[in-house]
């Protein structure tokens, strides 16, 4: 699939062709959805790469997989109801099971909770278990705004006429007027924060790693959200911000109570798998 732009007058990119869907004969994909299933199949990847890095099963990659899609996807749509309750009350069966309003923090809870449950299923509810979901979870993230961008779903910025401005005339949520797209730039910035906690993935103490990924998250998506469409909810900041700002304080706080206790960040040379407690598995 080959993928133009057209320039504008002002040298714009004007026109960021959509493709909410693609058409493989008789069957038709949501280009959405393609890339929150590849967001799954690359964080399982990293996944198993990491267990098996710190000697436990790899196979446990798929059920940490599938635990966290099954409940993002609930938790994605329980929020968003409760987000947009107002707009959903009329029909809540409706909207609960509607393909549409994949809220990311629901998801994000959702498939915490999950993954908790199955990790003190497997005994390995600890530090451990947090550092290993820093990756995927920056690396998902990134992959899934390729779908955001792909589809045009609303989640692109404020009006804008830069260099690299786009609209979306055919996106799943259209606009004709250029703007900032904030999925390429999250895109880019969470690329680029995956590499990096995964060059830092044995430098730290267990639990450190996690708490830079709250910092580096956090703060990414409180700064683009000055870019973005979304509304003002309290003190100037929109809802996500208000969101990032409780990631980026609990990574500090959290990096700053392992600094004075343990005098240190740097991981000790004990084995990153000794530092997850032995929870008894229940019978």
């Amino acid at each position: 699939m080959r993928v133009a732009f057209s320039a504008s007058a002002t040298g714009s990119l004007a026109s960021a062709p959509m493709y909410p869907e693609i058409d493989l004969g008789p069957v038709t994909l949501q280009t959405f959805g393609l890339m929150f299933a590849l967001a799954f199949l690359a964080a399982g990847a990293v996944v198993a790469k990491r267990l098996e890095e710190i000697g436990k099963p790899p196979d446990w990659a798929y059920e940490i997989t599938f635990s966290a899609l099954a409940g993002g996807i609930i938790g994605s749509r329980l929020y968003y109801l409760v987000e947009n309750y107002d707009k959903v009350k009329d029909d809540l069966l409706g909207n609960l099971f509607s393909g549409s309003g994949l809220v990311w923090y629901g998801g994000a809870i959702g498939g915490a909770i999950a993954v908790v449950i199955w990790a003190w299923y497997r005994g390995f509810l600890g530090l451990a278990l947090l550092d290993l979901t820093a990756v995927p979870l920056a690396l998902g993230y990134a992959i899934g705004r390729c779908g955001c961008q792909l589809s045009g779903d609303g989640d692109y910025g404020k009006a804008w006429d830069g260099p690299w401005a786009m609209s979306y005339p055919d996106g799943t949520v259209p606009t004709t007027q250029t703007v900032h797209p904030t999925p390429v730039y999250e895109t880019l910035a969470m690329g680029l924060g995956a590499f990096l906690l995964w060059q830092l993935r044995d430098r730290f103490r267990a639990g450190v790693l996690f708490a830079i990924y709250l910092l580096y998250a956090g703060t990414e998506r409180f700064l683009v959200e000055f870019l973005r469409r979304n509304e003002d909810a309290f003190l100037g900041l929109t809802q996500p911000q208000l969101e990032s700002v409780v990631m980026i304080a609990g990574g500090a706080v959290w990096i700053y109570l392992a600094r004075r206790r343990h005098g240190t960040l740097a991981r000790e040379a004990a084995a990153v798998a000794a530092e997850a407690p032995a929870w008894p598995r229940p019978t």
